[in-house]
């Protein structure tokens, strides 16, 4: 049995959890926190999410784990989440790389000030809103959303984009007051519909099961660094 190892409030940990439940593959949730020697033994840099195959292969990083998932256990019951066409999954592929590094990992910047309180300087703001432009740019010219990510098929993009958006719409949103969903026509009655699955709602559901621990945990990060200072 697959055991995944990370932490519910994690949305990268629940785009791996929403794909093995999409698969309908047996496994194991493991709760360890980012950094803890645990994870590090497991996953290289003590990353969210990592996996344990039942042969023993421990794998970290998202798109990598969800590669292996999808190559390693093909669903006879499911269509496969990448295109057979190899031009159609590299634009799969190409959605979720853009959606990570241009609408994810900026919007990450601005979690700190959201669990502190304190206003986001206007330099990072400035740096924080110059990435996501990029990143909207992209994904209006690749996204179709008719009714998928990339058109007529539910695919790996659909997975990964929803949950990017978990940090991206929420943080942008409280920090930088800009509606995400407002620039990309056609992705706000999309999220919506993933929302209403089941799979999602389950997902979401144990999210807000783990919230109260995770935000102990990091209260109790943010007292030790201000400790220290």
């Amino acid at each position: 049995m697959i055991i995944l190892h990370g932490f519910a409030a994690s949305n990268y940990y629940n785009l791996v959890k929403h794909l093995l439940l999409h698969k309908q593959l047996p496994f194991q949730e493991n709760l360890l926190y980012g950094g803890s020697d645990q994870l590090l033994a497991i996953s290289p840099v003590g990353k969210v999410p990592a996996i344990t195959t039942p042969e023993g292969l421990n794998l970290s990083e998202s798109s990598v784990i969800c590669d292996f998932i999808e190559e390693t256990y093909p669903s006879l019951t499911f269509p496969p989440l990448y295109p057979e066409d190899s031009s159609q999954r590299a634009v799969v592929r190409q959605i979720m790389k853009i959606a990570e590094l241009y609408f994810e990992l900026p919007s990450r910047r601005l979690i700190g000030y959201a669990f502190t309180g304190k206003a986001v300087p206007e330099v990072v703001a400035a740096e924080v809103r110059q990435v996501l432009t990029r990143g909207i740019t992209a994904l209006n010219r690749l996204c179709q959303f008719s009714p998928w990510v990339a058109g007529e098929h539910f695919t790996m993009a659909d997975i990964y984009l929803y949950y990017v958006n978990q940090v991206a719409i929420k943080f942008v949103a409280s920090q930088l007051d800009w509606d995400l969903f407002a620039e990309v026509p056609g992705m706000k009655a999309w999220h919506e519909t993933m929302s209403q699955s089941e799979i999602a709602q389950r997902v979401e559901a144990d999210r807000q099961l783990n919230m109260p621990d995770f935000m102990q945990k990091l209260n109790v990060q943010f007292q030790a660094a201000k400790a220290n200072k």
